[in-house]
């Protein structure tokens, strides 16, 4: 049983903490790369390893984490034991000292990703348990999002106003992150409506093996385009910085750039959702993988300079994103309400946070691989961070490739599985 009639106060109590959360992945998701690569002098090569060796143990715990959380069954309580370590983990990882290394980003990244963890994935599986329909779940995952966006927004605009180097800029961010985290979290907490499945799935939960949710056909096969979508996605956030300062020479410029992505992002979120209602979630997301893929191949062409056709293809990817962040989790949500959750006949049913471990292992996977992935590859493909005028243009060639072109082929096979999936996902639902 779900929260129904969510009121408008409520529901904005609950989205507040997808603010500072969001505001928090950005720089660990997109800065730290360069940071690293610049502030501490580590090879690309090591801060692909580094970064794909440490995200990949923190996506394997996720499941377990779901799974606990969900014997456990106060989220209030879990999540505001993970906002601390959230907190402290991330100043230090974007503070690296001259001589802190690869230990330093190690160590940040376990205790940041430990926090990170176990906050989303019971604020997601929270958000699951208050959307009752599927009208009332893209409600509450469109809040979220919306604050979400406003949170990465601000880190991205952030950066350029509190310093003129990258290493300072992000130090202070990290400061910046902590009464932002503290008001949000006090918002949430106060306003945000309990569910009485946050009481009940702590008996379910342990009926049940992990593997029952891999029974589930319609979550396995979305998270199979997932999976592929995201990787598609992974890629060029791992990449762009690197695009627009040695591809682009807008170095700049990135921080306006990245603002266009979010902003436009946001802006365009409303129209997925009237989308959604009219024709079905299924079609708005892949109308957005169009859109996306459309944006990739474009990208590849740009030339130095290029700055208003980026800005363009920032606009239009972004609105892509507004869609890829919020009916992906509706979905999610449609099964768990519609009672997907049990896939053994004369079982209990498995707790949305056990769900939702599961979804943030896929999502931070696919992360993990990029990293490790694409950072090697423009490295074998000739490209030196910072290079500037003296970039080989066969180094550049392979950057942009990757960052463009890459993706825009992963994504073309994520809508290809999510059409031919259409009805495992909407089809039987009102």
């Amino acid at each position: 049983m779900a929260a129904t009639n969510l009121s408008a106060r409520e529901l904005l109590a609950y989205g507040v903490l997808g603010f500072p959360l969001a505001f928090a992945a950005l720089p660990l998701y997109v800065h730290v790369p360069r940071l690293y690569a610049d502030r501490a002098g580590l090879p690309l090569a090591v801060v692909g390893a580094v970064l794909l060796l440490t995200r990949f143990a923190d996506a394997l715990i996720d499941p377990l984490l779901g799974q606990w959380s969900d014997r456990l069954g106060n989220r209030r309580r879990l999540i505001a034991f993970a906002l601390p370590l959230l907190a402290l983990g991330l100043a230090a990882l974007l503070a690296p000292p001259a001589t802190g290394g690869a230990t330093w980003l190690v160590l940040s990244l376990v205790v940041t990703f430990a926090g990170f963890s176990l906050a989303t994935i019971n604020y997601h599986a929270w958000g699951a348990e208050l959307g009752a329909t599927p009208k009332e779940s893209i409600r509450v995952t469109s809040v979220r999002e919306m604050f979400a966006l406003g949170g990465v927004v601000v880190a991205a605009a952030l950066p350029s106003l509190l310093a003129n180097d990258v290493a300072t800029a992000m130090r202070h961010l990290g400061w910046v992150f902590l009464p932002l985290l503290a008001v949000a979290a006090l918002g949430t907490f106060a306003g945000a409506p309990l569910t009485p499945a946050m009481a009940a799935t702590a008996s379910a939960s342990r009926q049940l093996p992990l593997a029952a949710v891999f029974a589930d056909r319609h979550f396995r096969r979305l998270l199979i385009v997932l999976a592929v979508g995201g990787i598609a996605s992974a890629i060029p956030a791992t990449l762009v910085l690197f695009f627009i300062a040695d591809v682009l020479r807008l170095q700049e410029w990135q921080g306006l750039f990245l603002v266009i992505y979010f902003v436009c992002g946001g802006l365009a979120l409303p129209g997925w959702v009237m989308l959604a209602r009219r024709h079905g979630k299924v079609v708005a997301w892949a109308v957005s993988m169009g859109l996306a893929i459309g944006s990739f191949v474009w990208a590849f062409l740009l030339d130095a300079g290029d700055g208003i056709a980026f800005g363009m293809i920032c606009a239009a990817s972004g609105a892509a994103l507004g869609a890829e962040l919020a009916l992906p989790p509706a979905l999610l949500a449609d099964g768990l309400a519609g009672g997907r959750r049990n896939s053994t006949p004369g079982t209990a049913a498995v707790g949305a946070g056990t769900y939702f471990g599961v979804w943030n292992f896929v999502t931070k996977f696919n992360l993990a691989l990029a990293a490790g992935i694409d950072l090697p590859l423009v490295s074998l493909g000739g490209y030196k961070v910072g290079a500037g005028d003296a970039a080989t243009s066969a180094g550049l060639l392979a950057l942009s490739a990757i960052y463009a072109l890459l993706p825009a082929a992963i994504k073309v096979i994520s809508l290809l599985l999510l059409w031919r999936w259409k009805s495992d996902f909407e089809g039987a639902r009102p």
